[in-house]
């Protein structure tokens, strides 16, 4: 009887430790300054720093900061007061040693919002307009890049206006192209399947407010293809209008940090 007890108090000892190695560990900063920013702060910046140990954003609103890291238009960030709008924050973040990913830096990220500022999100999908992300049967003209991370922007501006993609994940090209095509309010889906990190140019006639005078751009851009078959003929991919999940994120919860 005696040594039944004893083998079942040691399964149960083991069955905790599985169960507790299974439990994942849940990343936070180090060391976290949450400020603030100072009045009139211009110039917003939100970034990992090179090394995947340090995350920095100064004169940044709440809202745009959720938007940011999930890589979605703030519009698909719902609820919350409006100070999350209209109030800037400053952040200097640094773990406890270098080599994260910027995902991982992401991921802490959202934990210290949750600590500071008592966030919590409810992520909810509802049916819309998208525009789907697909390879062309041209065939992929874009350049696989497989350096390791070195915590650049990935996509910038280039000389002459164009648009220069270096190590570049497809969800961060959906939101970039996101971006250039707002005034229709598509978000852009991946449906491309592709997992790896990609370099390319981009140049493109964009998309202008309405009652623009197109004359009054450079004769080399207005040459210059659209959005839609720029995509097409120098990436090896296309854009199609079509319905989908859009992917939304509702503040339930937030409040301002302690002292402020």
């Amino acid at each position: 009887m005696m040594g039944s007890m004893m083998v079942r108090v040691l399964l149960l000892l083991v069955a905790g430790l599985v169960h507790g190695q299974d439990k994942p560990t849940r990343l936070t900063f180090e060391v976290a300054s949450v400020k603030p920013s100072k009045p009139g702060g211009r110039g917003g910046a939100m970034k990992v720093l090179p090394g995947g140990q340090e995350y920095v954003a100064q004169n940044f609103p709440v809202r745009l900061m959720i938007a940011r890291m999930h890589l979605v238009p703030p519009r698909q960030v719902t609820g919350g007061p409006d100070w999350m709008d209209s109030e800037l924050w400053d952040i200097q973040a640094k773990a406890d040693r270098p080599g994260y990913t910027r995902e991982q830096m992401l991921e802490m990220l959202g934990n210290l919002l949750e600590d500071e500022f008592k966030l919590k999100l409810r992520k909810d999908a509802k049916e819309g307009p998208i525009y789907a992300l697909t390879m062309d049967k041209s065939g992929l003209k874009m350049k696989v890049n497989e350096s390791p991370e070195d915590f650049e922007i990935p996509i910038q501006g280039g000389p002459g206006g164009v648009t220069v993609g270096k190590r570049v994940a497809m969800d961060r090209l959906c939101f970039t192209l996101g971006t250039f095509l707002q005034n229709n309010e598509r978000p852009v889906i991946d449906k491309t399947g592709l997992t790896g990190y990609y370099d390319f140019t981009l140049s493109f006639l964009p998309e202008l407010p309405p009652g623009f005078d197109k004359e009054k751009l450079p004769p080399e851009m207005l040459a210059r293809p659209s959005l839609f078959d720029a995509v097409r003929s120098q990436l090896g991919l296309k854009l199609e209008a079509t319905k989908g999940p859009v992917e939304y994120y509702v503040v339930e919860h937030i409040e301002k940090p302690a002292g402020n």
